[in-house]
């Protein structure tokens, strides 16, 4: 995995994210990826491997990127979701709202 600062990259249709994101960082990464997610079409992935942090500001940006691309006409999906990240989606019953975010989709070992 990788750490230290955030950030978001897009290619061939799948933003991945790395990195540790915190309270002081997601701000600047929902941005970076908001840039993004405007200049996709059609569907959209979300690369979550790379990401270090199971935060609930992590799920908040990941709510706001969604809302973006659906109102942008994108799809979008997730995958890479580790299992403590799903576990807190699960807790805050966002897990349904998350396409990506099921049992079959996560990685137990993160």
């Amino acid at each position: 995995m990788t750490s230290g600062a955030p950030q978001t990259q897009l290619a061939d249709g799948v933003l991945v994210v790395t990195g540790e994101v915190s309270a002081d960082t997601v701000v600047a990464l929902r941005k970076q990826g908001e840039k993004l997610i405007g200049t996709a079409s059609g569907n959209l992935v979300v690369d979550l491997d790379g990401l270090v942090t199971a935060h609930s500001v992590v799920l908040s940006m990941l709510l706001c990127w969604q809302r973006l691309a659906h109102q942008a006409g994108i799809s979008l999906s997730f995958r890479g979701v580790s299992g403590r990240l799903a576990s807190l989606a699960a807790l805050s019953n966002l897990d349904d709202q998350l396409a990506g975010f099921g049992p079959e989709s996560v990685h137990p070992a993160h």
